[in-house]
């Protein structure tokens, strides 16, 4: 039996199965090959619960902790509406090719669409083949405001 909730990271159960798939996602080639530090296992459930626009989800098969998804709301100032972006978002290896993935992402849809966003944003690496099929099935494109000036590019800053 398949359940998806958005987790509530108060319930101790909700932050230790957050805390276990993300770290199976971190060790993972597609989530960098290394687990999380013992700073980000102690701390992040907690860290999550003090900022107001974070929603995790959680998928379960048969009761075990089977993917999930971090999102933080952001805004579209073309739209002037809320937009929700998906952080992370993986099934544990044990789980895949289950249709997991497409019932999580579906049940992030209905929550972006009842909390009255305009749209769902996501990055993705270039050579994560299967999870660029999946957001293509589930209706996502590349970005890009003139086909003359190419896609967006995501790039970052990072802060020793």
């Amino acid at each position: 039996m398949r359940t998806i909730i958005q987790a509530d990271l108060q319930q101790a159960q909700h932050a230790k199965d957050l805390i276990f798939l993300l770290n199976a996602y971190a060790c993972d080639p597609m989530g960098g090959g290394e687990p999380l530090s013992d700073y980000a296992k102690t701390h992040l459930a907690e860290a999550l619960q003090h900022r107001p626009t974070a929603v995790a989800f959680l998928a379960y098969e048969d009761d075990q902790p089977a993917a999930f998804s971090i999102c933080f709301e952001g805004f579209s100032t073309f739209a002037c509406q809320p937009l929700l972006n998906i952080h992370d978002f993986a099934v544990h290896p044990a789980f895949r090719g289950k249709g997991i993935a497409k019932d999580l992402m579906r049940f992030i849809s209905d929550v972006a669409q009842a909390r009255g966003c305009c749209k769902l944003t996501l990055e993705v690496l270039e050579g994560n083949a299967p999870a660029r099929a999946l957001y293509v099935d589930q209706g996502f494109a590349t970005y890009e405001l003139d086909p003359a000036m190419g896609g967006a590019i995501m790039m970052q800053k990072k802060f020793a």
